[in-house]
């Protein structure tokens, strides 16, 4: 690892990453990553041990359900998440951390981003002329304002906008548009490395294949390289060269895309892919989801490692499991993730479920109303035989909470009633006597 005081301003974008065993160059590597937020007993684990390396020119997606630390790495990645362990290499130089002045600006100006919400991460106050070049402004990176007006302009038409564009306002564009707007403020600051954090999960869907395309057209043109977070399988396949799986703040599978989908190991993956919807409506009708059970995996003595069990291919596992992953990929016949049930199978299974859910979830056909107020355990109270009446009215119409308010209310009411009873009797016979 290069030493990061010797790195002089201006000189990280030529030099040259590290270069892996399969003879590709090693752009960005994450290693052994934990991330934590808050502190003490509040301290919650958001990212635990994740490790990969992504490679000069590739598009390396990282996949997942929401809350599982796809964007949480990604942010580390731009330094803006600290870390807890572990390191971020960019070139064989660590960039996490405490770095030098000069490094961390040079990690801004090679590292952009490109949001979720194209509304949220633009300034509504700017011009989209502004927007773009705030970064050339902070770097300096035009001769003179001609030259500015001259990126800008390219710029915007490359994404597919009009020069005329750049005096309007973000809240003045459709979503697609600001998108490419957020795409242009990163490109213009000619990266080598570009954390996409979903950049097609808020747009219609019409528009999605667009905005894919023009950051394809961009990696062609100027050698980009990607980490592309998304939790959309059907399109991670199509444009990523790898692909890492991560559950949990933990990375279970990486491996290369048509690998992955070809061979996926790890029952985690195999659920994910099992859930990608087919476009022909009888087949996803019958198709049958793969639900991943944490619980299946027996970690307790055998303790899990993240290995290479060959053909790039990483998966987490203890040494049972590994083994039983390599004999499955050995045999190099492709898994089925996805099964489709006959249709006599899909209807059984569908009524077995019916019958399911109707004896265990009855609480499902409560009725709207059936709020459990206080009120009538109060009125129940007060007067307890009518309480008890309404209580069992409740239960024969299935009012559970209501019920249970009103016969709280009434027994409760019925024992007040009988202490004071007993303490006027006990009273009463005193007197006489």
């Amino acid at each position: 690892m290069a030493n990061t005081a010797n790195v002089k301003a201006g000189t990280l974008h030529e030099m040259k990453g590290p270069i892996a065993e399969n003879g590709k160059e090693i752009l960005v590597s994450v290693k052994n990553v934990d991330i934590t937020f808050g502190k003490g007993d509040n301290a919650v684990r958001a990212v635990t041990d994740a490790s990969f390396d992504i490679y000069k020119g590739e598009t390396f997606s990282l996949v997942g359900e929401s809350g599982s630390g796809k964007t949480t790495i990604g942010r580390a990645v731009i330094r803006v998440n600290p870390l807890a362990a572990g390191e971020i290499d960019y070139k064989g130089i660590k960039i996490s951390g405490k770095i030098p002045h000069s490094l961390d600006r040079e990690v801004i100006r090679n590292v952009q981003m490109v949001f979720q919400d194209p509304a949220a991460s633009l300034n509504e106050r700017a011009t989209v002329d502004y927007i773009i070049s705030e970064g050339l402004y902070n770097f300096h990176l035009f001769e003179n304002e001609a030259d500015r007006v001259h990126k800008v302009e390219t710029m915007i038409e490359e994404v597919g906008l009009l020069p005329e564009h750049l005096t309007r306002y973000p809240h003045e564009f459709s979503g697609g548009q600001r998108q490419r707007i957020g795409i242009a403020r990163a490109m213009v600051m000619e990266p080598e490395l570009v954390v996409a954090d979903e950049p097609i999960s808020a747009l219609d869907v019409s528009i999605r294949a667009q905005v894919l395309n023009l950051m394809k057209k961009f990696q062609r043109e100027k050698g980009l390289t990607y980490l592309f977070i998304a939790h959309d399988l059907s399109v991670v396949r199509f444009i990523s060269d790898r692909i890492g799986v991560i559950y949990k703040g933990r990375i279970v599978e990486v491996a290369s895309s048509d690998e992955l989908f070809n061979f996926p190991l790890h029952p985690y993956t195999h659920s994910l892919i099992s859930a990608i919807p087919i476009p022909d409506p009888r087949l996803e009708k019958n198709k049958v989801l793969y639900t991943y059970d944490p619980s299946i995996h027996d970690y307790s003595v055998d303790k899990p490692e993240f290995v290479n069990i060959g053909h790039d291919h990483w998966v987490y596992g203890n040494k049972k499991e590994i083994e039983e992953y390599k004999a499955l990929r050995e045999k190099d016949v492709p898994v089925q993730a996805i099964t489709i049930a006959s249709p006599e199978e899909a209807t059984a299974s569908v009524a077995e479920a019916a019958v399911v859910t109707e004896a265990d979830d009855q609480f499902l056909a409560a009725p709207t109303h059936d709020t459990g107020s206080i009120w009538y355990s109060v009125l129940s109270f007060l007067l307890p035989i009518l309480g008890i009446i309404g209580a069992l009215i409740f239960r024969h119409f299935n009012y559970i909470r209501n019920y249970k308010a009103c016969w709280k209310g009434a027994i409760i009411g019925l024992v007040t009633l009988a202490v004071i009873l007993v303490i006027f009797l006990i009273l009463l016979a005193l007197a006489i006597i």
